[in-house]
């Protein structure tokens, strides 16, 4: 049976950008009720420029720090979980914070041939309308489509169920920058290495190393700023932090330009923080299967878990 289009739209703002088994109902709250803005300060760190000569251009090291974690996340880390804090600008206005938690496993390479796919796993989590949605998409497969479904006790669940969409498609991009094949910390540092090196070619800007925490975790933030405004330029001002236990960023945070003289950023235009970043959890093809009985994609397994999630209540009154 087809799904008239019209039904499926609300799955649209379930699709995002730019991940331990996780409970089918009942999920917690994000580690944080409200996520904070940290708080600079200037770093006595000269990050990645160790003792080289000053470079030709202040993005230079910024570049070099970006490659090399790039390599390092490619060698080093098969996968993570972690709660993944996404705020865009759309239609000229940031819209809210959503909260997702998110399992991601990363592609891997032998002899030119991609043994292991990029997968996700997203359990949104705020805001409360949003809360049950659960997305997955695993690359090259599936007719490279990804599965979607709404909170589990709307009426749209109980009535279509889950629906298999186009992650480039008109549904699945309505409202998003981004669309979930960009998604992870892989993704973000090859935009970061890409936009670093395109800003690169179009003048000076403005680079500031600072110091900051997310979630008490100390690291290392690299700023960026175009002084003059210019058309060719993404963003007035950006941000990216740096774990510096890990080695890799947590936060990225670009705005535009000041809409006063009062204020010192204008509107964000893109804000992505990963909180509770565990990595190399051992995420294995049932993380990503739309079938796993710990999901709700199969409603059949929807009715199971709350029958049985009803009896447990039964037994406790008894």
């Amino acid at each position: 049976m087809r799904v008239d289009p019209r039904r499926r739209e609300f799955l649209s703002s379930a699709i995002t950008t730019g991940l331990c088994v996780v409970p089918a109902i009942g999920f917690a709250d994000p580690p944080e009720k409200k996520l904070r803005e940290p708080v600079l300060r200037v770093s006595k760190a000269k990050l990645g420029a160790g003792n080289k000569e000053v470079p030709s251009h202040p993005l230079d090291p910024a570049l070099e720090m970006a490659a090399s974690r790039l390599a390092y996340f490619r060698e080093h880390v098969r996968d993570y979980t972690c709660v993944m804090v996404k705020r865009e600008q759309l239609d000229g206005k940031p819209a809210e914070r959503e909260y997702m938690f998110a399992k991601v496993r990363s592609r891997r390479v032998e002899n030119g041939r991609i043994v292991v796919p990029f997968s996700i796993y997203l359990y949104s989590l705020k805001p409360k309308e949003a809360a049950g949605r659960e997305v997955i998409y695993v690359e090259g497969r599936n007719a490279g489509k990804l599965v979607a479904h709404e909170a589990p006790n709307t009426l749209v669940y109980k009535t279509v169920g889950s629906v298999w969409l186009d992650p480039d498609g008109p549904i699945a991009m309505r409202g998003q920058r981004y669309g979930i094949t960009h998604a992870g910390m892989e993704n973000l540092l090859i935009k970061l290495l890409e936009r670093g090196n395109r800003d690169r070619q179009r003048g000076p800007c403005e680079v500031k190393n600072t110091v900051a925490k997310i979630n008490k975790r100390e690291c290392d933030v690299i700023q960026i700023r175009h002084p003059e405004r210019d058309k060719n330029h993404d963003f007035y001002l950006a941000r990216i932090f740096m774990d510096r236990e890990t080695q890799l960023p947590v936060r990225y945070a670009s705005y535009q330009w000041p809409t006063s003289s009062r204020s010192k950023v204008g509107p964000v235009i893109e804000e992505y923080t990963y909180l509770d970043l565990k990595l190399n959890v051992g995420l294995t093809d049932a993380d990503f299967n739309h079938r796993n009985p710990k999901y709700l994609f199969v409603r059949k397994a929807a009715r199971k878990i709350a029958k049985k999630k009803a009896a447990a209540e039964a037994n406790k009154k008894r």
